[in-house]
């Protein structure tokens, strides 16, 4: 699919650019022809002028008023220069026969008084570029001029230009097609990124789905099938039903906010929240679980200089900044060390220590809040991947409760509120994750 597609834009691009490629060939085609024809055509009128003003005129009789043309005397100074320029002349006298020419044979070509040039085809390849003049002298037709041009001084280059022009737009159609295609690669990547990534997020979702809603489905088919059965196992079958029916409502709670992270619609109640306050309620909350598991967690302030009571204090939505710390504590208390966890907790202290000061950072203040934990670490390579939706470092390994997407959701509230995280780890030595935010 992405590759039918991939051909189909890399088409497009080379198509367009061919277009556009041969309507400008054929633009500067037709622009250089005109200026050459034009050159030409300036080239005649001025050795019309310049034999024009070079005439010899002879009185034929003084008291008839009559004139005459000395053809020798006129035309003998303007061979040489009329040769080298592949300009030939001819002169007529007023009954339109020829007098003198620079044809070796001259054209059988009757005069037609054109002071524009005209173009003239003498059959084969030969043809004329020609300018007719009749020539006065006080009222007097003297005879006519005939300036002639050959045509392939317009023909040759205007070939030769045609060729390069041809070759190089087949070139560069050939290296746009390639461009075209590497084009098209770059700008499929991201939908095939995102097409992939939306697979594997409908497998992961599809599957977290399925054990419970099968689940489900067993132990009502069951009550069903017995609806005489002891009423405590039938109190344990309902119990199971409204648990995974709370983890399916909290799933579906996590899909639909990141849905409306992702499209841009979610929310923020701004408001002012102190997040000292804030990180104490989330950690009284976590508290109970901490000590069931043996864990040591800790909050420790880092006071400023200027002691003020709103140091701490930033402009956010307190619910989803507190889901934010709920979801990052939680995860360090359920990868910590302890006598659950793994025998690593008979050599240190399972603990998870969370830390709150203010830093400048490019001339900004701005919050910082360390989770850290004294679990087992990840390892390098999956640390890119752990803010992914339904991404587990160990898949064997089910949270109790967890949907996988608790560190997406706080990777997510975090750049809702232009701020940033990340995370560093050490193999058996524990995780850390760092959140920055904007006062």
């Amino acid at each position: 699919m992405f590759q039918a597609t991939r051909r189909r834009l890399a088409l497009w691009y080379t198509a367009v650019t061919a277009i556009l490629l041969l309507l400008f060939a054929t633009g500067v085609f037709f622009y250089v022809r005109s200026t050459l024809v034009e050159r030409v055509d300036d080239t005649l009128k001025h050795v019309v002028e310049v034999v024009n003003r070079s005439l010899v005129i002879e009185s034929v009789s003084l008291t008839e008023g009559r004139y005459k043309v000395n053809v020798e005397a006129s035309f003998r100074d303007n061979t040489e220069g009329v040769e080298d320029d592949h300009i030939d002349l001819e002169w007529f006298n007023p009954q339109g026969e020829l007098l003198w020419s620079t044809f070796v044979e001259p054209p059988l070509i009757p005069i037609h008084l054109n002071r524009r040039a005209e173009t003239v085809h003498l059959g084969g390849d030969r043809i004329l570029r020609q300018v007719t003049q009749r020539i006065n002298f006080d009222r007097y037709v003297l005879g006519y001029l005939r300036v002639s041009h050959p045509w392939f001084e317009v023909t040759k280059p205007i070939r030769q230009l045609s060729i390069d022009l041809a070759i190089g737009t087949i070139i560069t159609i050939i290296i746009v097609g390639f461009i075209g295609w590497l084009l098209s690669g770059i700008a499929i990547k991201p939908i095939r990124d995102s097409y992939q990534s939306l697979k594997q997020f409908t497998a992961d979702a599809s599957h977290e789905l399925r054990n419970p809603i099968a689940t489900i489905q067993t132990n009502v088919q069951m009550a069903l099938a017995y609806p005489e059965a002891d009423p405590q196992l039938q109190q344990r079958q309902l119990k199971v039903v409204e648990r995974l029916t709370q983890r399916l409502g909290n799933l579906v709670n996590d899909l639909l906010f990141l849905a409306r992270s992702d499209s841009g619609i979610l929310q923020i109640r701004e408001q002012d929240v102190p997040l000292d306050a804030l990180l104490i309620e989330v950690i009284e909350e976590q508290r109970t679980f901490a000590e069931q598991k043996g864990i040591f967690l800790s909050l420790h302030i880092v006071e400023p200089e200027n002691n003020s009571e709103d140091n701490f204090t930033l402009q956010g939505d307190w619910d989803q900044l507190a889901r934010l710390f709920t979801n990052l504590i939680s995860n360090a208390l359920e990868h910590s060390f302890s006598e659950e966890n793994g025998p690593e907790i008979a050599l240190k202290e399972a603990s998870v220590e969370i830390e709150l000061q203010r830093i400048r950072r490019d001339r900004l203040l701005q919050l910082q809040v360390k989770v850290k934990d004294t679990g087992q670490g990840v390892l390098e390579a999956a640390l890119p991947h752990l803010f992914d939706r339904f991404y587990r470092v160990d898949p064997s390994r089910k949270s109790s409760g967890g949907s996988g997407l608790g560190l997406a959701i706080a990777k997510a509230i975090v750049e809702n509120h232009q701020g940033q995280i990340k995370v560093e780890s050490v193999l058996k030595e524990g995780t850390i994750f760092t959140v920055t935010l904007p006062l």
